[in-house]
């Protein structure tokens, strides 16, 4: 279950609530039992752990992944290699 961050607007009163995202929100303060207590927006809790996409893909930061080298086209000469010849017919 999700926990949200909850703020009365009446009494400044703060409160982490655990609820079903089905469940309808909270309104009634517990401190001063208005009804202006308000869901507030947070950042989300959770950590990627472990090797996969976010290791290799996204772990070092904003920085770019560095551009892959381009190697020079095979000569005739390179592409096919030299006859072994050993003997056995």
């Amino acid at each position: 279950m999700p926990i949200y961050d909850y703020q009365c607007t009446s009494c400044g009163f703060k409160k982490e609530v655990m609820r079903k995202a089905s469940e309808p929100s909270v309104t009634a303060c517990p401190e001063c039992s208005k009804d202006t207590f308000a869901k507030q927006v947070s950042a989300p809790a959770f950590q990627l752990n472990g090797t996969g996409w976010y290791a290799t893909d996204f772990k070092g930061g904003s920085a770019k992944p560095e551009a892959k080298l381009e190697t020079k086209p095979e000569t005739k000469n390179e592409a096919a290699p030299a006859a072994c010849n050993t003997g056995n017919a």
